[in-house]
């Protein structure tokens, strides 16, 4: 029998986090140092989505986790000096954070990182409906998570955050057809839900030129969820980081155990996939495309001041929903230094990216991710050189792949 606690805050789940959840012991627990472990959301029902993060801690004296300096370093990103000048970075999330824009500044003075305001022009927030969507905590640490994340890879791009009016996949659908229409060039989205049969009929809304689409795969191990199965997004798996010193120095990675991927079961193969080749193709869309740091222990910092579950304050914060909008903020680099070069902005990312990993170029581009698992079923739960079903391609070395993408 659960606890009552346990009880309490798997109840508030479910109402918290949106419309069609099944109730589920979700692995909610408390410890007297203030820590606040969430094991996953649970998955709701098909059509719906939900944001895939976990929490390992919070605090409210100051920040725990990773920071935008041990990240950057750790991947390469502080070797690039364009930080996304001139391009449009769009967050998608479900209902209503009303404390986002000063929960930006504070991240953003506590990290020594560029103000983003409405008033200097650098962030935005729309309504998809118009009409303003009811509060959400859960979503709210979803999009502080989102928002404050891409700030600090690319600092310069601006965000507009698109709040859906719900997590129906209807609602999100028409919060990513806003965001194009106010000229996003990337589009991040940490939410999935469970594939259904229907999924293909709102592929059309990322088979967009000249704007990139970046998804969560999903936090349940083993297991595909939609939209990152769709063949026109880039779908983000998860990795542990592994770091060399408090700097941030890239040691290794290992493929994180809840990091979503698999053979999608209504997407067929794309041809960037089928002509790399995926290995133990089946003619289905493979998931991930790529990886980033998503293990909550290695977690990163976050703040948010609205109360998710009495606590508020800095959180410590993984899953592949921290992966999605760091990814989109370097696609958003190599679009600013393409612009620079009056070349359009990226494409068709997801051929791109294969057509990287296929050249002499991977080795330099990319950390292959080659030891972990999400599962028990042999070599689809497995991380193996070059593409596996876990980690993708692998995660960024971000200043060679930037270079590459941007020519």
């Amino acid at each position: 029998m659960m606890s009552s606690l346990k009880q309490f805050v798997m109840i508030g789940l479910v109402a918290s986090l949106g419309a069609n959840y099944s109730i589920a012991d979700t692995g909610v627990d408390s410890s007297p140092d203030n820590a606040l472990h969430q094991s996953g959301n649970p998955l709701p029902a098909p059509g719906y989505a939900r944001p895939p993060f976990h929490i390992t801690r919070n605090a409210s004296t100051g920040p725990i986790g990773l920071a935008p300096a041990q990240v950057t370093h750790f991947y390469g990103i502080d070797q690039l000096a364009n930080q996304g000048a001139g391009q449009t970075i769009a967050i998608i999330d479900a209902y209503d954070d009303p404390n986002i824009a000063s929960d930006l500044a504070v991240f953003s003075t506590t990290f020594g990182l560029p103000p983003c305001t409405t008033s200097n022009g650098c962030f935005k927030k729309i309504y998809a409906s118009n009409n303003k969507p009811q509060t959400n905590s859960g979503w709210a640490l979803e999009i502080s998570l989102d928002v404050e994340w891409a700030h600090a890879i690319a600092p310069q791009a601006r965000i507009i955050l698109v709040e859906a009016a719900s997590n129906s996949f209807s609602n999100l659908m028409k919060a990513v057809d806003v965001a194009v229409n106010n000229g996003a060039t990337v589009v991040s989205m940490s939410f999935g839900g469970s594939e259904f049969s229907s999924e293909t009929a709102y592929d059309n809304h990322f088979n967009v030129a000249r704007v990139t689409f970046t998804a969560s795969s999903g936090d349940g191990g083993n297991g595909v969820e939609y939209p990152a199965a769709s063949p026109y997004v880039v779908s983000v798996g998860g990795t542990t980081m592994n770091l060399a010193d408090s700097a941030g120095t890239y040691s290794s990675e290992t493929a994180w155990s809840g990091s979503g991927g698999g053979r999608s079961a209504y997407e067929t193969e794309p041809a960037y996939q089928s002509n790399f080749p995926v290995p133990n193709s089946i003619g289905t869309r493979g998931v991930p495309d790529v990886a980033y740091g998503a293990d909550p222990n290695i977690g990163f910092a976050v703040y948010d001041s609205l109360k998710y579950y009495g606590q508020s304050g800095w959180f410590q914060v993984g899953g592949t929903s921290a992966g999605a909008p760091q990814w989109a903020a370097l696609f958003a680099i190599a679009n600013s230094i393409r612009a620079a070069s009056s070349m359009t902005s990226l494409s068709g990312t997801d051929g791109v990216v294969y057509g990287i990993a296929a050249s002499t170029s991977y080795s330099s581009d990319f950390h292959d991710i080659t030891t972990g698992t999400n599962g028990t079923c042999g070599t689809i739960c497995t991380a193996a050189t070059s593409y596996d079903y876990i980690t993708g391609l692998g995660s960024p070395v971000a200043n060679g792949l930037i270079a590459t993408l941007s020519h």
